[in-house]
């Protein structure tokens, strides 16, 4: 191999890449979901639920969108062998920080439906986030990306 440029990556490298884009695409799906949910869709859950969606401040969809879009155009620049990922997955593990961050500390989200339910899910999109921090770095340093 050349002693500057990019190398090959394991084949492992691309499966994790099309997983984390796949894993992108569903936050932006459930993102979409989530601002074009009609009165009567929002009618159909809890009561807690309908009030704490009402509740959440102007800015928090647009956080809510940066987060999953960073995470897939971070994915498929991953794919694309680009840097520029990392400051993505960057990017997203920031705002997935801070919109969770602030669920927990604002709300009665916890207290409400316990530490589990209230929990679990955002505490793997955080281990997920991480992980793309993790491969998006790794792979810069072992030249599959540039």
């Amino acid at each position: 191999m050349a002693s500057f440029g990019k190398l090959r990556p394991p084949i492992w490298f691309y499966v994790i890449g099309v997983l984390l884009l796949l894993w992108g695409a569903m936050g932006v799906y459930a993102f979409y979901a989530d601002v074009t949910m009609s009165a009567a869709d929002l009618a159909k859950l809890p009561a807690y639920d309908q009030r704490l969606l009402a509740s959440r401040p102007v800015w928090f969809p647009w956080l809510y969108g940066a987060s999953v879009w960073s995470g897939l155009i971070g994915s498929a620049l991953l794919l694309a062998r680009s840097a520029h990922a990392r400051w993505l997955f960057i990017v997203s593990l920031i705002t997935v920080v801070v919109m969770f961050g602030f669920i927990f500390i604002a709300t009665d989200l916890i207290a409400v439906k316990g530490v589990g339910v209230a929990m679990g899910f955002p505490v793997f999109i955080f281990a997920i986030c991480v992980l793309e921090v993790w491969l998006s770095g790794h792979a810069i340093k072992r030249r599959w990306i540039g």
